[in-house]
């Protein structure tokens, strides 16, 4: 799942390189932290965050499968200096 989000957020953004995912393993939700460049974060919540919902909606679709929770939480404050 770390690599789905990864990969659809990297085709979105202006500054893929800078896209990070961590995953956070609980017992049975994951959370998938999403970093991305100041200037992309827009373009990953989209239009009154319809592009958000739908990598959630992705998320949730194949976590059933996985009979597993996930969830995606778009973090705001992007440090630089970590790259």
């Amino acid at each position: 799942m770390k690599q789905l989000v990864e990969t659809v957020c990297k085709s979105l953004v202006d500054n893929p390189d800078q896209v990070v995912v961590t995953q956070i393993d609980g017992e049975q939700t994951t959370i998938l932290e999403l970093r991305v460049h100041q200037s992309d974060l827009g373009k990953v919540i989209g239009k009154q965050g319809r592009t958000a919902r739908a990598i959630r909606t992705i998320l949730a679709a194949a976590g059933m499968k996985q009979r597993r929770r996930y969830n995606l939480e778009i973090i705001e404050n992007f440090d630089q200096q970590q790259h």
